[in-house]
């Protein structure tokens, strides 16, 4: 399988097709700003994954917001100057990256959770914000583009924009558009970044919220010229059965839909805050993987942001043994089993260690 983009980057390339290669080999293990800060620690080159497991995660995330702005900073106030050498070291050490986007709302200039005052027609050519959008995105297309490897290349990012777009809190949102706006809008916005931007270092990631259909999960799908990869987010909110129901059922739709559109499936987020439950990684999490491994490329666990909102267990944590029993298991994909397999192509290998 090929990325959509007929342009896309040899490394990035590389990236798609070892994705689909790994597939049913174990499903890759992810945290939000892994490297950045955790609990009790901020920019001090740590990782409270590799400190419990004693391995890094195979794939990294990062947010582009701020970038639209000029901010120095990102949404969780990491300096881009930090987050580009971050991105640069997982890369170089063999791991992915991979980028969702709090955009501001662009007619309000507030938060991302503000949905106020916005349709999404009023960003597409022609809607009296159109400009402020194509001025944000040509700024994430400048940073995006910055990101190199140590021979200069263009480092392959997972790209994640409008992400959770079944839900209603973010401006993109089901209540601020109808189907056909944010596929509009997603498709002007892969074209401008592809065509004007010449950006071809971009795996497309169509991320929802829940959903409990396929038409659900569908009826804003840009079409496969525009998406790579498949995928939601979910947490564990209620009770783990509950989450262990809804993860099923919309694992079940997600990979069905994605092999008929001969497309990556993923879960873009999930976790659990605090984990308040010490063996949730293998008596709920661990199983999920375990059923549909042959079908999911890899997950991504939300960010560690001190002491009362984190979703990865630290070292002393109670549920700490048992994150070591889920990476432990050949289901799960840390760092340590991902450099090997030289998954950007054999001269990135010559690479590995410096950065």
């Amino acid at each position: 399988m090929t990325p959509s983009d007929p342009q896309a980057t040899t490394e990035t390339r590389w990236l798609y097709s070892s994705l689909n290669r790994l597939l049913g080999a174990g499903v890759l293990f992810g945290h939000h700003d892994d490297t950045a800060y955790g609990v009790g620690w901020k920019f001090k080159d740590s990782s409270d994954v590799q400190k419990v497991t004693g391995n890094y995660p195979a794939l990294y995330g990062w947010d582009l917001s701020g970038i639209e702005l000029d901010s120095l900073w990102d949404i969780n106030q990491i300096p881009f100057t930090l987050q580009t050498k971050l991105v640069r070291e997982a890369y170089e050490r063999g791991g992915v990256n991979t980028f969702c986007w709090h955009m501001n709302n662009p007619v309000t200039l507030k938060t991302s959770w503000d949905t106020s005052r916005i349709l999404l027609k009023q960003l597409l050519p022609g809607g009296d914000h159109h400009e402020v959008y194509v001025t944000w995105l040509d700024r994430a297309a400048k940073y995006l583009g910055s990101l190199k490897g140590s021979a200069g290349e263009s480092i392959p990012i997972l790209f994640r924009p409008f992400h959770e777009f079944t839900g209603n809190w973010f401006w993109w949102g089901v209540d601020n558009s109808e189907p056909a706006d944010l596929i509009a809008l997603w498709r002007f916005t892969v074209d401008h970044l592809r065509k004007e931007r010449n950006l071809h270092n971009l795996i497309m990631v169509y991320s929802a919220a829940d959903f409990y259909s396929e038409d659900e999960l569908l009826e804003r799908y840009p079409g496969d010229e525009y998406v790579d990869v498949m995928g939601f987010d979910r947490y564990s909110f209620d009770t783990t059965s509950v989450y262990k129901v809804n993860m099923k059922q919309q694992l079940e739709l997600l990979t069905e839909a994605a092999a008929t559109h001969h497309k990556l499936a993923c879960i873009a987020e999930t976790g659990y805050q605090g984990i308040p439950q010490a063996d949730w990684w293998t008596t709920t999490l661990l199983p999920i993987l375990k059923q549909y491994q042959e079908k999911v490329s890899y997950l991504m666990i939300w960010r560690n942001n001190g002491p009362e909102h984190y979703y990865i267990p630290f070292p002393g944590h109670a549920a700490a043994n048992d994150l070591q029993k889920l990476t432990d298991d050949s289901t799960v994909i840390l760092q340590n089993r991902l450099t090997p397999l030289q998954i950007y192509g054999p001269r990135h290998s010559l690479h590995y260690g410096h950065f």
